[in-house]
């Protein structure tokens, strides 16, 4: 038994403070004084506080002397419902974007409480971890006397009408498993050797998930020849060599590799250029958790005559949103009749999806390492040239946050703790970006994580996309000091919340309406 604990059941021989909890205690070191802070739920006598004080001296050093300070809190069921509602939407913003403060019951015990969370079915993993209800029950006992417990009801969702939802059944199609594609190598042709003659090759875009020994074949778009010392151990020399390094393209994606050519090979390798079409043999490795191609053979080849990629077949638009339930967008400064007429015809014809990540990185293109996690998904849709519905949720991530990703976005691990599963979330972003052009500034940077994202999980993102950064580099030239997101909001008096997903893509979602009212079309 600890200090404290000995402490503790000390004091709760007082009838009074039976069920005391230790708040603080704040030491004055020019007085000598040590002041105990106590919660109590029960009356107590001037008697007991004085023993109470009595008890407290003999926890502190020789020459100090003991204060009390003492408050009698008995929290009710409506104060508990609050305070817990509001901790979870503090410290756990992801999960309570799926509660009701109305969705959370409390029963009173004679010391303490237990407490009830609503969750729809299917929402249950949100708590599946116990982290969150045990950082609520910690938080209360930290402030009230006695146990608080905590556990989660599962309850049937409603409608905005007040209907039953009907049951969101799993479409079979979602298992679909894809199969990696391939198309025939022609015009084989000797280069830096080869044990067999590949017949096909595999799609540049899907090297990543082949097994063994295969093929890519396509158009050299990079290459570069690089250096290195190496010492040979038989003779004691160190030896110099070359190696290269190469991009090569299909039309489906690029594989990039590095290349070291035989010594009797070399020459022959530094004859290719940037448009020669070679395959590449060769097999994936793992290291510290990256996955890249190491190529072991170099030689001629050519992809089919008019060759053209086929597109992977994904799965369908869900029926039903799973996890992420897009909500009415409300803004009273929206266009009004007048200025509705201003709106051209492309604006109102089409269904424009607005859309902004936060991520734990950079790396969005898997053939330079790692890919980078989504961490938050916001987006806007605008009909009929009005925004009017909004998409937002953090996304789980079983990777560190660093330093620099906290201080920009000021997006914590505590705030995705609850968060639902990027293959979740990616399937209802799918269903709202559906029928609709994706719009972003500098969109092909998050373009490249939802299309990565959702191919991985079968949804084949190929929608048509906008950027309003080059859209403003086009009809605001001279007049900005950078095309930046807050530069161009800033030319147009918008205020927002920058490197948070949902308010960077509602305040693109405003430029781009009022860049397209500039342009008066979309752009071809």
């Amino acid at each position: 038994m600890d200090r404290l604990e000995e402490y503790l059941r000390d004091i709760r021989n007082l009838d009074g403070l039976k069920n005391a909890i230790l708040c603080q205690i704040t030491l004055s070191k020019r007085e000598k004084t040590a002041e105990f802070s106590l919660v109590t739920d029960k009356t107590y006598s001037p008697r007991e506080e004085l023993q109470a004080r009595d008890i407290s001296d003999r926890y502190l050093p020789s020459g100090f002397s003991a204060k009390m300070k003492i408050v009698k809190r008995v929290p009710d069921a409506e104060l508990l419902k609050k305070k817990i509602y509001d901790y979870i939407s503090l410290k756990f913003p992801a999960a309570a974007a799926f509660l009701e403060e109305d969705g959370i019951e409390v029963e009173m015990l004679q010391s303490g409480a237990h407490f009830l969370v609503d969750i729809a079915s299917g929402e249950e993993y949100l708590f599946s971890s116990g982290k969150i209800l045990d950082d609520v029950s910690a938080y209360l006992k930290s402030g009230y006397c006695g146990t608080f417990y905590g556990n989660v009801r599962i309850v049937e969702k409603q409608a905005p009408d007040g209907s039953l939802l009907e049951e969101m059944p799993e479409s079979k199609e979602e298992d679909v498993v894809f199969e990696i594609r391939r198309f025939p190598v022609c015009d084989f042709a000797k280069l830096d050797g080869a044990d067999t003659i590949p017949k096909t090759a595999v799609y540049a875009a899907d090297y990543l998930s082949e097994e063994g020994v295969f093929a890519v074949c396509g158009t050299i778009t990079y290459i570069e020849e690089k250096q290195y010392v190496k010492h040979n151990e038989k003779t004691g020399e160190d030896v110099q060599k070359s190696r290269f390094s190469i991009a090569l393209s299909d039309g489906s994606g690029t594989l990039r590799t590095t290349y070291f050519p035989k010594k009797a090979t070399v020459d022959k390798v530094r004859e290719l250029k940037t448009g020669d079409r070679i395959v590449i043999i060769g097999e994936n490795e793992e290291y510290n958790g990256y996955r890249s191609f190491q190529a072991s053979k170099i030689n001629y080849g050519n992809p089919p005559e008019g060759f053209e990629p086929e597109k992977r077949k994904g799965k369908p638009v869900p029926k039903f949103y799973h996890t992420v339930q897009p909500e009415p967008y409300i803004d009273y400064t929206q266009a009004g009749f007048f200025d509705d007429l201003d709106k051209p015809e492309d604006l109102k014809k089409h269904t424009f999806v607005v859309f902004d990540l936060e991520t734990t990185g950079l790396n969005n293109n898997p053939a330079m390492g790692r890919m980078d996690k989504i961490i938050e998904l916001g987006a806007v849709k605008i009909v009929n040239g009005e925004m009017k519905e909004k998409f937002s949720t953090f996304v789980a991530c079983s990777d560190r946050l660093s330093g620099e990703i906290v201080k920009l976005t000021g997006i914590t691990e505590d705030m995705l703790v609850g968060a639902p599963e990027i293959e979740k979330v990616i399937a209802d972003f799918y269903k709202f970006a559906d029928g609709a052009y994706l719009v972003g500034h500098n969109v092909t940077f998050d373009y490249r994580f939802v299309h990565y994202y959702g191919e991985q999980n079968g949804y084949m993102f190929d929608h048509k996309q906008f950027d309003t950064m080059t859209l403003a580099q086009e009809l605001l030239r001279g007049l900005l000091p950078n095309y930046k997101l807050n530069s161009v909001a800033d030319y147009y008096g918008f205020t927002f919340n920058h490197h948070r997903a949902f308010d960077d893509a509602c305040v693109t979602a405003k430029i781009f309406i009022e860049l397209i009212k500039k342009r008066g079309k979309l752009p071809v």
